[in-house]
């Protein structure tokens, strides 16, 4: 299992404030924004305690969402998610990094269950709206588990042409290499979907 950085900043997902008009503050607006000081105030949190507090749930609600996202399209394949957490002003736990083994093995002696289970696997891989670097290069091992997988097949159904397995071959590394490349990029402070071997 590949481990991510408890290091990970939460990001910010506060806006910039829009300016204020005349027209505005209906009485709604008025009482909730009341409201809302009243319970500030009982948390005892000072406007920056506030701001890190909401950014840690925004972080929160993210990393949970990517992870479920992971696990529910790994389904049999995918492991158990595990949370980084920070505390918040608050005195409350809040997800900040997180990441779900998965089994990235060949099925053993049958080519086309693990073509069909690296597809569940990439599936999985690249499930949540935006995947990290780390979640493209489980997606790229996969990929290349898959493509040898695919070779294996071919040359038991012709019969171990050479010529045609080394085109695969060369056809596999090549894909490899371009899917690859995309785990190159910096990473993103995001979650993790990290690869395990059964």
């Amino acid at each position: 299992m590949i481990a991510v950085s408890p290091n990970i900043p939460a990001f910010s997902v506060s806006g910039a404030a829009r300016p204020a008009s005349a027209s505005d503050p209906s009485p709604d607006t008025a009482n909730r924004d009341s409201r809302s000081a009243s319970v500030q105030n009982e948390q005892g949190l000072s406007k920056e305690e506030l701001s890190r507090l909401s950014e840690l749930k925004a972080r929160d609600r993210e990393v949970r969402a990517h992870e479920a996202a992971h696990q529910a399209a790994g389904g049999q394949h995918a492991g158990a998610v595990s949370f980084t957490f920070e505390r918040g002003p608050d005195g409350a736990e809040y997800a900040v990094g997180g990441e779900v083994s998965i089994d990235v093995s060949p099925v053993q002696g049958d080519p086309q269950a693990t073509i069909e289970k690296m597809r569940i696997v990439r599936a999985a891989a690249m499930a949540p709206a935006e995947p990290s670097s780390q979640d493209r290069a489980v997606a790229a091992e996969a990929m290349q588990v898959m493509l040898q997988a695919r070779t294996e097949l071919a040359s038991e159904r012709n019969g171990d042409s050479g010529d045609a397995l080394s085109q695969m071959g060369a056809q596999a590394s090549s894909a490899y290499r371009s899917v690859s490349a995309l785990a190159d990029e910096p990473p993103k402070p995001t979650t993790g979907f990290g690869p395990v071997a059964a």
